[in-house]
């Protein structure tokens, strides 16, 4: 059940910082309350997740997933640029992030 509260906090956590870009550009309370709730959500799953994990891998995957979650989603919502060069790097990204879970 940890590995699912370490995903659940890594989505939130790219959810986080999709509602705080938009935040930023459209200024409605609407969308700074989500983030609050996102970001909350994600440490509070975290946490969870750190009753089991070690704590040096569960940080890992969190940022990792929030990291190339980050990217994806700019790419997809907010026209950022999809070269090739940076999604080879949100690969190597998630590679290290399913290589930590299998060895952890």
């Amino acid at each position: 059940m940890a590995w699912i509260w370490l995903i659940i906090a890594g989505l939130c956590e790219m959810m986080g910082v999709t509602f705080m870009n938009w935040a930023l550009h459209r200024h409605t309370w609407q969308l700074w309350t989500a983030m609050v709730v996102a970001f909350a959500g994600s440490f509070g799953c975290l946490e969870l997740a750190l009753q089991t994990l070690p704590m040096g891998t569960a940080y890992a995957i969190w940022t990792g997933i929030g990291a190339a979650g980050g990217v994806i989603t700019g790419m997809l919502f907010f026209g950022e640029s999809r070269d090739w060069r940076k999604l080879l790097w949100v690969v190597v990204i998630l590679s290290a992030t399913v290589g930590l879970k299998l060895i952890a």
